[in-house]
Parts: C-alpha cells; sequence; structure tokens
C-alpha cells in the first residue's frame, strides 16, 4: 500500500498565523481526500498532537492515518517555544485576541532586571492557566464560560520550565526562548513574568519550535505540502523513533498482528526497565507497539496495525 492511498505517518506542519489547530487538521484531512471520498467516514482520519493558539505559529504535529493512534507520543512530549511578550500593557486573554485590562506607559526595565526574574521561573513551578483555554470545568471548556463573563477559577498546577533565556529587550518588548514540559501554558509563564517585573506581560508573538525534540527543519509549510504531499509525510516508526525496535520473523509477525503472546530473546541495550514499550517490524511493515518483559522474555502486543493484519493474514 503507498502512501498515496492509505496516508501513515506525521506531518510537522508550520501551522500559519490565524488558523486554530482543528483548521490546520482539517486541512490535512481535505489535502489527502480522494475525490470519491466524499463523507466524513471515508476520509483518512487525522490530529494533532498539542494544541497551538490560533495567533501562535510553528510546529503542529498532525498524524495522519492508522498513525494517529500514536498522538499520546506528541501530546506528553517536551516543546520549546520563541515568545515575545509587550510589558507596556495586559489583557484578559493574556494575548493580543483579548481586551486591554491594564497599561503600563512607562516601562524602566533593564536587562538585569529580567534576568533576576527569569531565575525564578527556571525549573519546577506552579502555574495557573489561562481562563481562557481549553481546560474543562465541570464539563465546559474555560474559555466558553469566560467568554460568558463568568468568573473561572483555574487551579494551579505543577510544569516545568527546562531553559529560560532572554533573547532580546526592545523598549516594552521581551522576547525569550522556553523549553518547557506538557501543560505549560507560555501566555501564563508571560503573564507571571510581566507581574514579577511589575508590569504587563502580553503575548504579542508566539511561534513554537519544536516538539519532542524534533527540529525545525522538519517543518513544511502549506504551500510546500501542497507541492510535495506524499513527501511531506514522517513515516509513523520514524514518530517512533524513541521507542526500541524489535523485528520478527515470517512466523512471530502472523502471531503478532492475531494479538497473541511472544516467547522471543531481545538485545535491548541500556535499560533497567522490567518492561519495555517497544515498535515492532516485519521487514518493512510496521506491526504496532508491545511490551517486552526483559526478565521473562515475553512480548505482549499493545497496538496492531490493522493495515499489517491484512498484509499478514
Amino acid at each position: 500500500m503507498s502512501q498515496a492511498e492509505h496516508p501513515c505517518g506525521v506531518i510537522f506542519l508550520d501551522k500559519p498565523k490565524g488558523w486554530t489547530s482543528r483548521k490546520a487538521v482539517n486541512h490535512i484531512i481535505h489535502s489527502f481526500a480522494k475525490p470519491e471520498q466524499k463523507n466524513r467516514k471515508q476520509r483518512p482520519k487525522a490530529g494533532h498532537a498539542g494544541t497551538l493558539d490560533p495567533l501562535a505559529t510553528g510546529m503542529l504535529p498532525i498524524l495522519i492515518g492508522e498513525a494517529t493512534r500514536f498522538a499520546s507520543m506528541g501530546l506528553n512530549a517536551e516543546k520549546s517555544y520563541t515568545v515575545t511578550l509587550d510589558l507596556s500593557f495586559q489583557t484578559n486573554t493574556l494575548d493580543l485576541e483579548g481586551e486591554v485590562l491594564e497599561r503600563h506607559p512607562e516601562i524602566s526595565i533593564q536587562q538585569q532586571d529580567v534576568e533576576e526574574v527569569l531565575g525564578r521561573f527556571r525549573g519546577v513551578i506552579q502555574q495557573i492557566p489561562p481562563a481562557f483555554s481549553a481546560i474543562k470545568i465541570d464539563g465546559q471548556r474555560a474559555h466558553a464560560l469566560a467568554r460568558q463573563g463568568q468568573d473561572v477559577l483555574m487551579q494551579s498546577r505543577e510544569v516545568e520550565i527546562k531553559a529560560l533565556h532572554l533573547v532580546a529587550l526592545e523598549g516594552s518588548l521581551l522576547t525569550l526562548d522556553v523549553d518547557c514540559s506538557k501543560g505549560t501554558y507560555i501566555r501564563s509563564l508571560a503573564r507571571d513574568i510581566g507581574l514579577a517585573l511589575g508590569c504587563g506581560g502580553c503575548v504579542t508573538m508566539l511561534r513554537r519550535t519544536s516538539s519532542g525534540g524534533w527540529p525545525e527543519q522538519c517543518m513544511v509549510t502549506v504551500e510546500e505540502l501542497e507541492e510535495k504531499k506524499e513527501t511531506c509525510i514522517v513515516p509513523l516508526q520514524v514518530w517512533l523513533r524513541d521507542l526500541p525496535e524489535l523485528v520478527l520473523s515470517d512466523i512471530e509477525a502472523k502471531r503478532f498482528v492475531q494479538g497473541q503472546r511472544l516467547s522471543l530473546q531481545a538485545d535491548l541495550l541500556n535499560t533497567e526497565r522490567v518492561k519495555v514499550l517497544c515498535h515492532v517490524m516485519h521487514a518493512d511493515v510496521m506491526l504496532g507497539t508491545a511490551l517486552y518483559d526483559v526478565a521473562k522474555h515475553i512480548l505482549q502486543p499493545e497496538r496492531v496495525m490493522p493495515s499489517a493484519q491484512e498484509k499478514l493474514k
């Protein structure tokens, strides 16, 4: 089966400014849908691995086809951003989409002031997410409640700022590079840095430069995607690069896709874990993922690819 017939893998889209993450996913679906696939059930499945705000640009991993089963590999990944915040004002959404709540027209922040404050935000911190966010409260999105004028009480959460560097301070505009754990809200970080400096902290530019350690060079623009669709897809086994690879024989592969446990010797180096999640191959066919019991030498299928089941009937 070719990528043209059954696309499967990951596209690292350079999401345009103004697009929602959902719009980006829909664009991928329509790009790979065939004319005869008129209803939604016939079209390729797709989903993203980590929401980006509409005003943000940059890396949005979009999984297509059977690869959607492995979106969690991106959702749980570390992220990197470049963000610019304006210290002279703040809005209710913490970015340019909202209404201005306060202004600080006279800014006299020096670079050493910024460096001192940034030190407080490195490492594990407590962070309150924005009221205008997709977090659910009693079954409803927080941003929907906030837009209705309701007081939204957001619970503090623990996040980790792995790296935080000053890029530029030009007047009231402060630009930072951030490496952070999953669940971190850059708008909240900007707000809190602004508060620590005694001023505003409205995000005016946000760009995700990496997700899960994938470099910027992996990204493709909407225009590049239209020109060379199939070549923009990163194979699923590459997306699962952090999982050890196990290659099975013909007989083992047929048993695996039937969901059977296998007894086999596997040399998994540099692991002290009792059970290791692996991605499983047969020749150039991705069979799925499995848990390998290092002590008992047992391979337990976790996710089996339907396309592999079809091929190895």
